[in-house]
């Protein structure tokens, strides 16, 4: 067992460092684990998994000995159109539509009130890769992208969470977990020349727009914690509470002319709580409500500017001007049978984008609302089963003011199917 679980964080440390990890609430997942993933997300105060590191620290001594591995195809649609801009009128859509997630969950049991573990996650979400539209930003000369850069448009930002897990009973109601978060992020951007007149550059020629765009990868890192409880109400219902301070990464100096703070791209402080309640035998209903703080992350929540007004990169620099998203999840499970269980779901969140800010986020349409979910466990044997879930996110469209001419429109819609195999010792 030691060595199944030395080889399955292994493989699911490289697949998600090397892999874009989408999101649906902002840039967060709508949930962890692939029961969560049928149950809206909702986990703040479930006991069948082993992803404590993500959802709640607390629930790892509840859960017993287990492994789960798996993955998610995520189809996620996004693009943007311009009306009345003349020349820079357009629609685009962009390309890399599907996309695969692994995840990996471990806890074991130490003691009859102390459980350690690890999981193993991502956040993502702003990756968009736009071909170009010749879009004739400079009258008579039809040859720039969507932005009015060269070239194709996008970005792309990943997150890689390590999380390790300690976890330990108060008493045999109730249970305190934390979880250290070793935190590996990369982020890329090209065809952004476009604005150039946004930062320094336009108000000292001087100073090259370097820090800007096309400069390959970026990487940095970052150590945040997030610490849970878990307590039961009664026989039939536990109450959850999982929460992370803002998590202060280094910053990334090849973009340092255009993320706000000369580079600085922090995760967001998150809450969560929830209650879980088994209403019948075999019916149990999971209840969660998550706040994320990306308004407190200047080069999320700054709002967008125009040029010349804020520089891109400086501390007031222009950022997405996402607000802080609130999220209820909604979940249900049915005991069918000894072998099979099946889930429900619903997630919604407010939109994190402002129609003021949406030419920012051409780049990161990170728009969904509503995603529905269904799910199902079955048990191959007492030591062994296998999860699948699957969402969907009708599609979100957003207008506002272009900060180039007319109005720009954004939208995006998401599907995503997950399998995952989980051991239990």
């Amino acid at each position: 067992m030691k060595k199944i679980s030395l080889r399955a964080t292994a493989v699911a440390v490289a697949a998600l460092a090397t892999t874009s990890a989408f999101a649906t609430d902002g840039y967060f997942p709508h949930g962890y684990g692939m029961k969560a993933l049928g149950m809206g997300g909702a986990s703040v105060a479930m006991t069948d998994n082993a992803f404590a590191g993500a959802n709640n620290p607390a629930t790892a001594v509840f859960s017993g000995g287990r492994i789960d591995l798996g993955g998610t195809l995520f189809m996620p649609k996004r693009g943007a159109s311009r009306t009345g801009g003349g020349g820079m009128n357009g629609a685009v859509e962009s390309d890399k539509p599907n996309f695969v997630i692994p995840e990996f969950g471990y806890v074991r049991q130490i003691s009859g009130d102390t459980a350690v573990g690890l999981t193993v996650y991502g956040n993502g979400g702003m990756n968009t890769d736009y071909k170009g539209t010749g879009t004739d930003c400079t009258p008579g000369s039809p040859n720039a992208n969507f932005l009015c850069g060269t070239g194709r448009l996008g970005v792309n930002l990943e997150q890689l969470v390590i999380a390790p897990v300690y976890a330990k009973k108060l008493s045999e109601q109730a249970s305190f977990g934390v979880s250290p978060l070793l935190v590996y992020q990369t982020f890329e951007a090209k065809g952004l020349d476009g604005f150039t007149g946004w930062t320094n550059t336009a108000r000292n020629p001087m100073i090259p727009a370097t820090g800007l765009t096309g400069n390959g990868k970026d990487t940095s890192t970052g150590v945040g914690i997030r610490v849970g409880f878990l307590t039961k109400l009664d026989a039939k219902t536990d109450l959850g509470v999982s929460y992370s301070p803002k998590v202060n990464m280094s910053r990334l100096d090849k973009y340092n002319q255009l993320f706000a703070d000369r580079g600085d791209f922090d995760i967001p402080a998150n809450f969560t709580f929830g209650i879980a309640s088994q209403v019948t035998p075999a019916v149990k209903i999971a209840v969660d409500y998550q706040q994320i703080n990306y308004s407190d992350v200047h080069s999320v929540g700054n709002p967008q500017a125009q040029p010349n007004t804020a520089v891109l990169g400086d501390s007031d620099g222009s950022g997405f001007g996402w607000r802080n998203a609130k999220v209820l999840k909604v979940g249900a499970e049915w005991k069918y049978n000894e072998k099979l269980t099946l889930r429900a779901g619903y997630n919604h969140t407010n939109n994190p984008v402002t129609s003021p800010n949406v030419t920012f986020n051409i780049i990161a349409p990170g728009v969904i609302t509503n995603h529905y979910t269904v799910g199902a466990t079955m048990n191959m044997d007492k030591n062994s089963e296998v999860t699948f879930a699957y969402m969907y996110a009708p599609k979100v469209t957003l207008s506002g003011p272009s900060g180039l001419a007319g109005t720009d429109t954004i939208h995006m819609s998401q599907q995503s199917l997950g399998a995952q195999y989980s051991w239990k010792f």
